[in-house]
């Protein structure tokens, strides 16, 4: 039988992250999101090359930067990052403040916004992570 075409598990579509060091990044979002480790595969000096994670029911992939890949660089190499990412959380003030004591910065504090209560987070290694919690929107 034959592989199905998406890997079971997996999304259509999952965030491909860069990291100067992805073990770092990894070790970070697992203290502070509560990602759940997929695999980690490192190279013979013990720098991440490749690892997935979970996140609730989101999956991400990332690896570090190499520079046998020039085109692979991350939010610090480049100074910002036009990707931001948003994530759904049960108990949004909780989630927000472990993020904030494992090292994030806020960027937008935590409020009451027409589509749920909302704040904005920068990690260490310059991406920007939006955590909410859903209520219903009224038009």
């Amino acid at each position: 039988m034959p592989a199905p075409q998406i890997r079971p598990g997996f999304p259509t579509a999952s965030p491909y992250l860069i990291f100067k060091d992805a073990g770092a990044a990894l070790a970070f979002y697992e203290q502070a999101f509560g990602a759940e480790p997929i695999t980690r595969f490192a190279d013979r000096d013990g720098r991440v090359v490749h690892a997935e994670f979970r996140i609730g029911d989101s999956t991400f992939m990332m690896t570090g930067e190499n520079p046998t890949y020039p085109w692979m660089k991350g939010a610090e190499t480049l100074g910002d990052s036009p990707v931001q990412l948003f994530l759904y959380v049960d108990d949004v003030d909780a989630r927000f403040q472990r993020a904030l004591d494992a090292g994030a910065t806020v960027v937008m504090p935590l409020a009451e916004q027409v589509y749920g209560r909302s704040g904005g987070l920068k990690d260490p290694f310059g991406l920007v992570w939006w955590f909410s919690t859903h209520k219903e929107m009224k038009p």
